[in-house]
């Protein structure tokens, strides 16, 4: 937004009183936050009031910024309107078109007004990624109805699969199916979720406080609000228990094993988990003793060229499998690998780890440390990672951490691997340890960091600190995790419940019912520089990544459940 536009938005917001939420639905090429204004009803399960979405200058025009503030203004004075409708905003959609004057252009060679619905590049798309956000953004929101404003000469409503009342109250012509935000919204099967209603006024800014209430009256007439086909199947989703989740990404996870890597070998573990939570713990075991048969028999290596903490790592199950088969290779497979982790001077990490200390050494340690202990009692396995962890001096004072010592800045799954490392630490630590309450403290100290920064719909950001870099699956995965791990096992108290319950709602609302997921961070290496981190591809449907840290948190989520927690 520009300047002047920011600032008459801003002054509409504080002297309204309504309860919106400022968050960010994107972000420009130029970097410029896409800001979004969030009703407290939006992301409820419930509400009494039609949940409508404005958009507006999505042409990048100073005229439809305008219509756009009028319509922020007539619902702000209106306690009807507030009353009946509860309205959220984004009031620029295009923001860097309308600063630089180009509208509909956005500067960087695209066009947000058209487009729809876009295929690739979410969310680093090199002319165009406002409008993969905004898909993205909308879709999970699942308004009740997409409302766009735009200025013009007369008055003018369109309409796009809303009911034929709505329509005929206002007087509205049928919009063409066109590759507009509104009309792709309103066919097919949007985000694989289900169509939202668009209606399009276009008025002079003058008529638009009066045109908006007549679009109330318009949804009253229909009786109640009416729900969109995108916020039901959210609802769908929201009603499994985190066993029936667990159920559909075992279908498609946890089958394959090559490469040796964590991302592997979660999913690994978490169909052992499952199949215990099923009482076929045995049969599980059966086919993850055949996958990895190749690798114990010495027919393949376990380690080729890639031979770090990730690869590690993605020996998590080999405990579970000694403890289900009593097959000795796994447990002795795990303390040679444990082992390597030994003879690190002072104050350097663990042999195998990033000497800058990244965070995804924190699990990758961790996991290894806490198995190889619990399988021997030998404590100097847990001194190995407390020292890591204590020594690390990543933590900030506001309880994030950063991805490493030279790298500054706070990526999602960077302070999920955090999350994650200290609840596979504390999981094992003994209660006598010496270094058991600074670890506690600085774990709570971080999950207390990362509820500030939940965004409206309880997700986080890609980059935690910047509302509008994409709403990324798998921080929310892992600290959901560290969360119900921690509540379970008892390092958390109640005051967390809440926490990972807004946790498990996200995660699941974006965990399709055949166990597609929607938008997990590529693989990420450790770079200084924010925008690579902005620009890292979301894997969307099929991903091993994601899918093993989802399979983790349901199946913990479930263990949770039946603990009576």
């Amino acid at each position: 937004m520009t300047s002047s536009f920011a600032e008459q938005v801003d002054v509409v917001v504080a002297e309204s009183g309504v309860p919106w939420t400022r968050d960010g639905c994107g972000v420009t090429r130029r970097d410029t936050q896409i800001v979004s204004l969030v009703q407290r009803d939006a992301y409820l399960d419930d509400s009494d009031r039609h949940r409508v979405l404005l958009v507006g200058t999505l042409s990048g025009t100073s005229e439809d910024a305008d219509a756009a503030v009028s319509a922020l203004r007539a619902y702000a004075s209106s306690r009807v309107l507030r009353n009946r409708v509860a309205l959220s905003a984004i009031p620029c959609a295009n923001p860097d078109g309308l600063e630089l004057g180009v509208g509909p252009g956005n500067g960087s060679g695209g066009d947000p007004s058209n487009g729809y619905p876009p295929e690739g590049g979410y969310f680093n798309h090199e002319t165009d990624p406002e409008a993969r956000y905004l898909w993205r953004y909308i879709g999970f929101m699942a308004p009740d109805y997409v409302v766009e404003v735009r200025a013009g000469d007369s008055v003018a409503w369109e309409c796009a699969g809303v009911s034929s009342a709505v329509a005929d109250a206002l007087g509205a012509q049928r919009m063409p199916e066109d590759a507009s935000l509104l009309s792709a919204l309103s066919r097919g099967t949007p985000n694989d979720l289900g169509q939202v209603p668009g209606i399009r006024l276009t008025a002079p800014v003058d008529d638009v406080s009066a045109e908006l209430q007549k679009l109330r009256g318009a949804l009253d007439g229909v009786g109640g609000p009416t729900v969109s086909q995108a916020r039901s199947e959210l609802a769908n989703r929201r009603g499994r228990s985190p066993l029936d989740v667990a159920a559909s990404l075992v279908e498609r996870y946890g089958d394959t094993f090559d490469p040796v890597i964590y991302t592997k070998g979660v999913s690994i573990s978490g169909r052992l988990r499952y199949g215990e939570l099923t009482g076929e713990a045995e049969e599980y075991a059966q086919g993850v003793a055949s996958l990895v048969e190749p690798y114990t028999s010495g027919s393949k290596p376990w380690f080729g060229e890639s031979d770090g903490g990730a690869n590690h790592a993605g020996l998590v199950w080999c405990d579970e499998m000694f403890a289900i088969t009593g097959d000795e290779r796994h447990r002795d497979l795990l303390l040679e690998i444990a082992d390597l982790y030994r003879g690190n001077d002072p104050g350097v990490p663990p042999p195998p780890c990033d000497p800058d200390y990244r965070t995804e050494d924190f699990f990758f340690s961790g996991a290894l440390m806490g198995r190889a202990f619990g399988l021997t009692g030998d404590a100097s396995y847990m001194d190995i990672q407390a020292e890591f962890l204590l020594n690390a001096e990543i933590q900030q004072d506001d309880g994030l951490f950063m991805h490493c010592r030279s790298v500054p800045y706070y990526w999602g799954r960077g302070n999920g691997f955090a999350a994650l490392g200290y609840a596979e630490t504390l999981t094992r630590l003994p209660e006598s340890h010496p270094g058991r309450g600074r670890l506690i403290d600085m774990h709570t100290r971080h999950l207390d960091a990362l509820r500030g920064l939940q965004r409206p719909s309880g997700m986080f950001s890609q980059l935690l600190d910047f509302a509008g870099t994409y709403q990324e699956l798998t921080a929310v995965c892992m600290t959901g995790y560290a969360v119900a791990r921690g509540l379970r096992i008892g390092w958390l108290d109640d005051s967390y419940r809440g926490f990972v319950d807004s946790l498990w709602r996200a995660a699941s609302e974006r965990i399709g019912i055949d166990g597609s997921v929607v938008d997990g961070c590529t693989g990420t290496g450790a770079v200084d520089d924010r925008r690579f981190y902005i620009d890292r591809a979301a894997e969307y449907d099929q991903d091993d990544r994601t899918g093993n840290l989802a399979l983790w948190f349901a199946v913990e989520m479930e263990r949770l459940r039946r603990a009576g927690s």
